[in-house]
């Protein structure tokens, strides 16, 4: 490079190798900034991906009772209750133990729990499907909804507490004591069942239906012909139900081994609300808002243990 230089410079005088490499560096230059520019201008530009805030609106689901949401789901998508764990789901161990022994207590109350049950009543009969049907006060939706202040009695309840009304009016016995096996046991059942449910939020099928107002007054003597059409094929025409073996395959409805006066079945909207839901039996919603609750009205009409906290 030396000599190349010496020879382009020799006398001082300008050589015509001086043009060639000025052209060649330009094109060396060139060529650095040029093809490499080619080639990125070439290639797909990147897409930037924006993370939305929230789904869009008219992808969210249809909002369930209590939610209020913008734009509600397409009209295909239909409203879903909550689902409780299967049984063949249920946990092993100590945890599982107790669990099984909840579920066979709500199920088989006259034999797991007797001595606290002053009827001829298990849990059961109020809370169909071992306590998971929707519609008829089913576990799953009670248990989220504790603590909670009633107006029954006029004070915030745990869970426990609504449990030991239950025993004390609807099964006209004593409540189980707080930290006793049958109340570790049921409220373990309820928690279980409540997997995955969300907190303080009211469920879709919670308790029972909500009815509107029936057109005509309820009336107890439609209501007799009502039930014996519909009704006393199980509970039979007398209504203090069905036995089977000594045991009540279909529970009495009024009478020394039914429900007493305090409890919430002896309100006819009650009563009216979980008939319409469900019975008779596998065919809910089959009668007639009138007809549900004209056979409430005549349920309720009759004679029934009293109100423990009515003092005589």
């Amino acid at each position: 490079m030396n000599r190349l230089l010496d020879r382009l410079t020799q006398n001082g005088k300008f050589h015509p190798m001086w043009i060639v490499l000025a052209v060649l560096g330009v094109v060396i230059v060139a060529s650095i900034v040029f093809i490499p520019a080619r080639y990125e201008g070439s290639r797909e530009p990147k897409q930037k991906t924006v993370v939305a805030d929230h789904a869009p609106a008219d992808t969210l689901p249809e909002p369930d009772a209590g939610q209020h949401e913008s734009k509600p789901a397409p009209a295909t998508i239909q409203p879903t209750h909550f689902i409780p764990p299967a049984e063949s789901d249920m946990p092993t161990g100590e945890m599982g133990d107790m669990i099984k022994l909840g579920r066979n207590i709500f199920v088989h109350t006259q034999v797991y729990a007797k001595n606290l049950v002053g009827n001829g009543l298990n849990c059961v009969n109020c809370h169909l499907d071992a306590g998971r049907k929707a519609d008829s006060a089913p576990l799953w939706g009670a248990y989220v909804m504790f603590p909670a202040y009633r107006s029954k009695n006029h004070k915030v309840n745990s869970f426990e507490d609504r449990l030991a009304g239950c025993f004390r009016f609807s099964m006209n016995g004593t409540p189980p004591a707080y930290n006793s096996k049958e109340m570790l046991a049921l409220t373990s059942y309820s928690y279980w069942l409540a997997t995955g449910a969300p907190t303080g939020k009211e469920l879709a099928g919670r308790g029972y239906p909500k009815l509107d107002k029936p057109p005509q007054q309820p009336d107890a003597q439609r209501g007799a012909a009502i039930y014996e059409k519909n009704c006393a094929i199980c509970h039979g025409s007398d209504g203090l139900g069905t036995k089977v073996n000594g045991a009540y395959a279909f529970p009495p409805l009024w009478g020394k081994d039914s429900f007493n006066a305090g409890a919430g079945m002896h309100s006819v909207k009650n009563a009216a609300a979980f008939i319409k839901a469900n019975m008779p039996l596998g065919k809910g919603n089959s009668l007639s808002l009138q007809e549900a609750w004209d056979v409430a009205q005549f349920v309720d009409s009759h004679d029934r243990p009293p109100d423990p906290r009515v003092k005589k």
